[in-house]
């Protein structure tokens, strides 16, 4: 650019009578004083007040440091010797602005151990506390979105899709998942995709087999305790805080084998066990006669002879038995009226009372 300003300075006559007259002023310039384009730029940059006689010899003056040091920095590169030469003054410079005896360079703390600290708990600090609706497709695509949502009828899903599961949490909240093969999974609520979309295949997050399926998703509740059992109908207790995983991998938590697979995995608050078979069989008994595990096989809820575990409930004798039909209506039997059904952990039960839905689920709490 400066060369360019100086041949502009050396032929100002000519460059002011080819900017005046002509159609394209820069080609012209281009191939009169075989300038570059940028130099041509800035000297068509240029303001009038710049063509004074004391800019000229500024200009002329940097020009020529600049071409001084540009000899210079070339003869640098092609020497090994110069370049490591450059290289030791420059961090001579260094240890001697900043050595351990100047006031820059000496140490201003002192040693202590390092402090514990909670790298969990300092992650949560950082999220702010809202509330959200966790949302969960039938083909496993997984978002949250922002507020507890009342309505789940306006939610819209891919083609094909329809909703399986959806809960209130907090982006503070641990989302818990059990599949189908045992494993219970961790997701952090504040880092699932947002409500925009449909949000992303859950099995992109975890390290789930393609041949499993989710077969519960909650919030963590660190006070809370489950109930899970597989198809066979083998299950057991198990506290909340033990279902948290680390790792993308998760951890195994119910032991299945062969085409049996985890079935149930549901709230263990209250004394009454109620279980139901494909066979339409229910048995109730008290909870205390499912022990409490942190993982394995179980022990046996009901025995089948025709069918396999289709729904369990955990509820308590205060407040009896509900269920949900078809048509979205709560039914509900004190425990008075189920007399029949109650029994012992691992009996065939009897079919379900009258008016139990036909799917055998008790449905959404």
């Amino acid at each position: 650019m400066l060369g360019g300003y100086l041949i502009a300075y050396l032929n100002i006559d000519e460059v002011i009578r080819i900017i005046r007259s002509e159609d394209d002023p820069k080609a012209v310039m281009i191939a009169r004083f075989k300038l570059s384009d940028v130099q041509v730029e800035a000297i068509l940059n240029m303001r009038l007040r710049a063509l004074r006689k004391l800019d000229e010899i500024e200009i002329r003056k940097e020009f020529d440091s600049l071409k001084t040091e540009q000899k210079d920095l070339q003869a640098l590169l092609k020497s090994d010797e110069r370049q490591w030469k450059c290289v030791a003054y420059e961090i001579d410079e260094v240890k001697k602005a900043f050595g351990p005896k100047t006031d820059l360079g000496k140490r201003r703390t002192g040693f202590a151990d390092a402090p514990e600290i909670d790298v969990e708990e300092m992650q949560e600090a950082m999220i702010e506390r809202e509330p959200v609706t966790v949302v969960l497709s039938d083909k496993g695509w997984i978002r949250a979105l922002r507020g507890h949502l009342s309505d789940l009828g306006t939610l819209t899903f891919k083609e094909g899709d329809r909703l399986k599961r959806a809960f209130h949490a907090t982006t503070m909240d641990k989302v818990l998942i059990l599949s189908t093969g045992g494993k219970v999974f961790t997701l952090e609520a504040a880092r699932l995709p947002g409500g925009r979309g449909h949000g992303e295949p859950v099995r992109l997050m975890l390290d789930m087999d393609k041949d499993q399926d989710v077969v519960a998703i909650f919030p963590f509740d660190p006070n809370g305790q489950r109930v899970v059992a597989s198809a066979a109908g083998y299950g057991f207790r198990v506290p909340e805080s033990e279902l948290v995983a680390n790792t993308r991998k998760g951890k195994q938590l119910l032991n299945v084998s062969g085409a049996d697979e985890a079935k149930i995995c549901v709230p263990a608050s209250g004394d009454l066990v109620a279980v139901v078979g494909t066979n339409r069989k229910m048995i109730i008994f008290p909870l205390e006669q499912l022990p409490e595990m942190a993982r394995g096989k179980g022990v046996r809820l009901q025995r089948y002879k025709d069918g396999e575990l289709s729904d369990a409930r955990v509820f308590s004798k205060e407040a009896g038995l509900n269920w949900t039909d078809s048509a979205g209506r709560l039914h509900t039997r004190p425990v008075a009226e189920l007399a029949d059904w109650i029994g012992e952990r691992a009996q065939a039960g009897r079919l379900s009372p009258q008016g139990f839905p036909k799917n055998n689920k008790f449905g959404e709490l």
